[in-house]
């Protein structure tokens, strides 16, 4: 009964595990790519990332790059990033169906594209292939590529400040293991391999402008939403549609046909926290010039360069100081912001914080004239050679001498 049992088990075994056939490719023919979940310590804080494998099918030359989401922005700028590392784009791609590729999935080989994916590859000029659903084998290479680098990057946990400092690394570290590993089938390392391959590869020219893009309208308070966060408009597109371009650092305000704004992108994945508000007070100044009193209390102003704050501290205790105020913020939308920032400066440091100074140093500032007034220096020859004397005696002999005076 148990040699029976043993021979079911091995039959079970060796029928579950299925064939494969070896793949070759040749040079520039095919890239890998996959997303993987691993972790890191960024700016103190164990944090979870998204970290895209990219790798190609005859060198083996690797790139790994971390996000935070794994979103259709991401793809795109881990795909412009890894061509760049790799020196050159394969003429076709191996991808899985992720969400941010596929669509939907038809019969055998059948599937609907993403608009927006479909635009990058024919931006690089390479044919995306889908494996089959549940079929990793098909890029088996890449698989095992994220089963290495869970052993060669992060382990122990890689600790920096920020994503961006961890990029480069990631990046540094991938170039030189390429050197460092066999490459296991043509003699010499990957890195020997790699080199002999760029030249089968397409130039990556200009990268792939990879955003997504979303329409929105601006509220009444010259906000519009995004993942949570709120970010200010130029108060001219309130209560207006605008183009909100989302890309993996930034987003983009755009409208007819041009930018009005651009902010830092924040990305929080913890839903325990309330949504945060980004203002940029200049958005803010045609509002100001309507309402001057709202400056005492906007938010907005709270995050202004300090030696405006000093200088609104010291104007609003005077009656028409908020008009005053506003004015002087103004002149940012007509000059250089640190030249009026530096006319502010000096007007502090004088003493005198009127918008009338303010006005004379930026002119200054602006024609080049910065040195206070030139001091004259008299020359020698203008000196007296004989001082004058006081002598009063002259006025008691003007007096004995008869003289007729008007009366």
């Amino acid at each position: 009964m148990r040699a029976w049992k043993a021979e079911r088990q091995r039959e079970a075994q060796s029928s579950g595990r299925g064939t494969f056939v070896p793949l070759v490719f040749a040079p520039g023919e095919a890239f890998q790519f996959d997303w993987s979940e691993d972790w890191a310590v960024l700016g103190g804080e164990r944090t979870k990332l998204q970290v895209a494998h990219t790798k190609l099918s005859h060198s083996r030359a690797f790139s790994v790059r971390a996000y935070l989401l794994q979103t259709h922005e991401m793809l795109f700028d881990a795909l412009n990033e890894a061509f760049r590392v790799l020196g050159g784009v394969p003429q076709r791609g191996i991808f899985d169906n992720m969400r941010t590729a596929v669509d939907r999935i038809g019969a055998g080989k059948a599937r609907q594209v993403n608009a927006r994916f479909a635009a990058m590859a024919s931006h690089y000029l390479f044919e995306p292939a889908f494996c089959n659903p549940a079929s990793g084998w098909e890029k088996g290479q890449v698989e095992k590529n994220v089963q290495d680098a869970r052993r060669r990057l992060w382990q122990p946990l890689p600790s920096f400040t920020d994503l961006a400092a961890l990029n480069a690394w990631l990046e540094a570290r991938c170039i030189a293991a390429w050197g460092e590993i066999a490459h296991g089938v043509l003699p010499g390392t990957i890195a020997d391999v790699h080199a002999a391959e760029i030249a089968s590869l397409m130039a990556p020219g200009r990268p792939f402008d990879g955003f997504v893009e979303h329409g929105k309208r601006v509220s009444p308070t010259c906000l519009i939403h995004f993942e949570r966060n709120r970010y200010s408009v130029p108060a001219s597109f309130a209560n207006r549609p605008v183009s909100l371009r989302v890309y993996p650092e930034r987003i983009v305000v755009a409208a007819e046909g041009r930018i009005l704004c651009e902010h830092a992108r924040l990305i929080e994945r913890s839903h325990q926290l309330p949504g945060r508000t980004i203002y940029d007070w200049r958005h803010y100044l045609a509002v100001l010039q309507r309402k001057p009193g709202a400056l005492r209390n906007g938010a907005p102003f709270t995050e202004m360069p300090d030696a405006f704050r000093r200088l609104q501290a010291l104007l609003l205790r005077r009656a028409g100081g908020d008009r005053e105020m506003v004015d002087i913020l103004s002149l940012v939308l007509h000059h250089d912001e640190q030249a009026v920032l530096c006319a502010v400066e000096m007007a502090l440091e004088a003493g005198v914080p009127t918008k009338t100074h303010i006005l004379n140093l930026l002119h200054r500032l602006i024609d080049g004239k910065t040195e206070g007034p030139l001091l004259i220096d008299a020359p020698q020859a203008l000196k007296l050679s004989r001082e004058p004397k006081a002598d009063v005696g002259r006025y008691d002999r003007l007096r004995g001498k008869g003289l007729r005076h008007a009366s």
